[in-house]
């Protein structure tokens, strides 16, 4: 007997987006299963952001079919805003709020009881703590990745979307991040995470799907990046 795969909370067959003239997104295929990480890898432009921005219901799909967590991305999105957590690739913050009026606007968005202990723990983890009643307009790059990682993970969603969450990223932030990723998974949440640092990606992820051009040219196990053989692999891939 085989073992039964787990669900896929993401399925995307022929993604297609235009702006304007513009083909940012050209065919891509994706499913990602319950309880796994995947990593989008590629170069800036390859596609990465935008595919993130769909699957976050925040850019409609030109054409394909897109389903996340059973939602339909172009019937229901926000239905997929609901079931998702999004780390946008930049802004997604409030220059004058805090990231304890962050935390206390997505609780009250969201209808979290007792949500304030696992929100000091989060803000601990990130070592944000110090600064949790800081405007966030003073932050620095990596405290403000940070923070919207955090945002994303707050309220435990079935699909937790990371775009670019090590960018400026500072030990303490991604060894944050990794724990998140790995709490979600353990769960059984799905996890996304795109990134241009593959060796931090195949230490987050068990699957990547290489994107260039806006095409999806390879997925591999992420065992198959690691090391110099990887990277020579994953060169091959983008040139």
């Amino acid at each position: 007997m085989h073992d039964e795969q787990p669900p896929a909370a993401v399925e995307v067959r022929g993604l297609h987006v235009r702006f304007g003239p513009v083909v940012a997104v050209d065919g891509v295929d994706l499913v990602a299963r319950a309880g796994a990480a995947t990593a989008l890898l590629g170069r800036n432009g390859a596609g990465k952001s935008t595919t993130m921005r769909v699957l976050a219901g925040v850019v409609p799909p030109t054409a394909g079919e897109v389903r996340v967590a059973g939602r339909d991305a172009v019937r229901d999105p926000l239905g997929v805003k609901r079931a998702v957590g999004y780390c946008p690739d930049v802004g997604g913050l409030v220059p004058r709020a805090t990231p304890w009026e962050h935390l206390q606007l997505a609780a009250r968005l969201r209808r979290l009881r007792d949500w304030e202990p696992g929100a000091r723990d989060l803000l601990e983890r990130f070592e944000l703590g110090d600064v949790a009643h800081r405007v966030t307009s003073g932050f620095s790059h990596g405290m403000s990745r940070r923070l919207s990682v955090l945002l994303a993970a707050f309220h435990a969603p079935d699909v937790l979307l990371l775009d670019e969450p090590f960018d400026g990223v500072d030990p303490v932030g991604v060894e944050a991040t990794m724990d998140v990723v790995a709490d979600a998974r353990s769960r059984g949440a799905t996890v996304l995470l795109s990134t241009h640092l593959r060796e931090l990606a195949v230490q987050a992820c068990g699957e990547a799907v290489v994107l260039r051009g806006g095409s999806r040219v390879a997925v591999l196990d992420a065992a198959a990046m690691t090391g110099e053989e990887g990277a020579r692999a994953y060169r091959s891939l983008l040139d």
